[in-house]
């Protein structure tokens, strides 16, 4: 592999398309950096310009202005190479429905001049529980396994980065989880993974870092954790055993009591649970059932595209 520190490096990328005669701007000086071998997640609302950036990539849209490198290789100086670096996993199912998934696959090699004897077309359709339908038709297909199929199209001529546009739209929970496992293996053999999506639960459990795009611009992007941590808010309900009254030293947090129920928030940066839980305990309270929650990453998206 090339000598790279981020597998996608853009920087002031700017795309303007025209709508009679209205100007939109879809990318305005549009920065991302993606490290090399990390799970990287592209997120934003609809229309935020994620599928726009994901077609300059692959060369289905050209940009107005800026840089970008795919794995090193700058896209204007070599449009052919720095496609071979990356695959691509579009939203549209655009699969002809008259080919098996065999046959797709082994056209796509060919298009790729992956030769017959290093394809690994046999090792993708059992890894994405295709092998069943492998001589299929592709328009008998559920939509399930034609966006796994749509992926296994993207692998074969084993791209050093995979870009998945919404990769699990219309899948069944038991396939998204199977996909999210596949996309971790692929990506602990080196890959570098680019997705956007929708589900942000997807995100929370795929991405390492993670940028927030809306109205074409970058509005932040860092680590899940430190994004995470953007929100301290946190909430914690206990049970309790017997009839009380709320110390005058929880009021601070906001407490809410409904029976046997009490809920507090607080800041997780500036207060220590313990700290509730010694409160309690020194005014003789005491009780059976403790949760807590935290803020996820749906908090951190409405927090910051609110703006």
């Amino acid at each position: 592999m090339s000598d790279y520190n981020y597998s996608i490096e853009a920087k002031n990328v700017n795309k303007i398309f025209y709508k009679r005669s209205k100007k939109i701007k879809a990318l305005e000086n549009f920065d991302i950096n993606i490290k090399k071998g990390s799970i990287h997640g592209l997120l934003g609302p609809n229309g935020a310009g994620k599928s726009t950036f994901i077609n300059i990539l692959g060369g289905l849209v050209k940009k107005n202005s800026g840089n970008i490198k795919i794995c090193g290789v700058d896209i204007d100086k070599n449009s052919k190479l720095s496609k071979f670096k990356i695959g691509i996993v579009p939203q549209e199912l655009n699969i002809d429905p008259f080919f098996s998934p065999i046959e797709l696959l082994e056209l796509q090699a060919g298009l790729y001049g992956i030769r017959k004897k290093d394809r690994k077309t046999d090792e993708i359709l059992h890894n994405l529980k295709l092998t069943d339908q492998r001589n299929a038709y592709a328009r008998t297909l559920s939509g399930g396994m034609r966006r796994r199929l749509l992926i296994a199209k993207a692998l074969v001529h084993s791209p050093e980065m995979l870009i998945l546009d919404e990769p699990t739209a219309g899948v069944d929970i038991d396939i998204r989880t199977s996909v999210w496992k596949y996309i971790r293996e692929i990506n602990s053999h080196g890959t570098t993974i680019c997705l956007t999506t929708h589900y942000l639960e997807e995100a929370e459990n795929l991405c390492d870092n993670i940028s927030i795009i809306n109205f074409g611009r970058k509005i932040i992007e860092n680590t899940k954790n430190k994004l995470l941590n953007i929100i301290s808010n946190k909430s914690v309900s206990f049970i309790i055993t017997k009839d009380f009254i709320i110390p005058n030293e929880l009021l601070t947090y906001n407490p809410i009591k409904e029976g046997s129920k009490l809920s507090i928030s607080y800041d997780k940066n500036k207060t220590n649970l313990k700290e509730i839980i010694d409160i309690l305990y020194k005014n003789h309270i005491d009780f059976s059932e403790i949760n807590t929650f935290e803020s996820d990453l749906e908090d951190v998206f409405l927090k910051v595209t609110k703006g």
